[in-house]
């Protein structure tokens, strides 16, 4: 009888790396709603060059998908396929050089804020008040506190789906509300971020009004992920979900804020299908009581917990 013929498993079709991959790796510690399934591979790059050798050599027909902080991201229960490639600390470096901080996609925003404050350069402080790493915050042009991304980059260092890295302008990147035109499979890796000549104690007491006006207004200290739809024009997300009664709305464990009601909250062992599911019967009903759709903001990835089953049995 002939052998089984061997079929490589994804780990065994990835490049080597220095940095960490893992087969099945859990991501649901990495997100800000604590849910959601694994990895079926999971990838966190030493250094650029790691990524880039990486990319370069990942086979095309593999599904990619990257994250940083993971505070807008909701993974559905049955993972995600493909690789995915997390940028941590070791993307988190920020220098300042005249007005300008650059910094690594894997650096907080808080932090970048900080940064810019400590070296006197104001228009950085809404930074302060969004949650997650300066990567996502290019990606999705991300803003608060009157104001955004598109206001204060210069430029990101991007690196595509190829391995190839380019220098992207502001411009270039195509930003509009809470998105930029950026290509599927690109990884954004630093950005040049540029502010003004500020008094660093003004600064310091602009932040941390921000930081009073955000504990004091969202449920920040709970499992969220922060503003789950985009305010459509002319409205406000979170008082066309209270005017179609949905605040204070379950589903399981997940559960519309009732501090603020753009949020769900996973009040512990939500799944993502509840928060998803949730998120859709707001849309529901906030579509028939004012016609508008809402648009999610939150980003929603990966396989149905169905799907996965499916998969697994076929």
């Amino acid at each position: 009888m002939m052998p089984a013929e061997h079929t490589p498993s994804l780990i065994e079709r990835l490049p080597a790396v220095r940095g960490s991959l893992r087969a099945e790796a859990p991501l649901a510690r990495y997100t800000w709603f604590k849910t959601g399934g694994p990895a079926e591979a999971l990838f966190q790059p030493a250094d650029f060059e790691d990524l880039k050798s990486f990319l370069a050599g990942l086979p095309t027909d593999v599904p990619m998908t990257v994250f940083g902080n993971a505070s807008n991201l909701l993974i559905r229960d049955g993972g995600i396929g493909g690789v995915v490639i997390r940028l941590g600390r070791e993307f988190s470096a920020i220098r300042v050089e005249g007005l300008e901080v650059i910094t690594g996609a894997g650096a907080a925003d808080l932090n970048v804020a900080r940064a810019a404050r400590d070296a006197g350069i104001t228009g950085l402080e809404f930074l302060a008040g969004v949650p997650g790493a300066i990567g996502g915050a290019v990606r999705m042009n991300a803003g608060a506190y009157g104001g955004e991304v598109a206001d204060i980059l210069v430029d990101a260092e991007i690196v595509s789906r190829d391995g190839s890295g380019k220098m992207l302008s502001a411009a270039e990147l195509g930003f509009s509300y809470r998105r930029s035109s950026l290509a599927e499979g690109s990884v954004v890796v630093s950005a040049r971020l540029r502010g003004r000549a500020g008094d660093p104690a003004a600064i310091a007491e602009n932040m941390k009004e921000i930081q009073r006006q955000r504990e004091a207004s969202q449920p920040v200290r709970t499992m969220t992920g922060g503003s789950t739809f985009k305010n459509p024009d002319g409205h406000k997300a979170w008082e066309l979900i209270d005017a179609a009664g949905c605040r204070g709305l379950r589903r399981g464990a997940a559960v519309v804020s009732e501090m603020h009601c753009n949020f769900l909250l996973n009040e512990g062992g939500a799944t993502a299908a509840d928060l998803e599911g949730l998120g859709e019967e707001v849309r529901r009903r906030v579509e028939a009581h004012s016609g508008i759709v809402l648009e999610w903001e939150i980003r929603r990835i990966g396989r149905p917990a169905s799907q996965m089953l499916e998969e697994v049995s076929s």
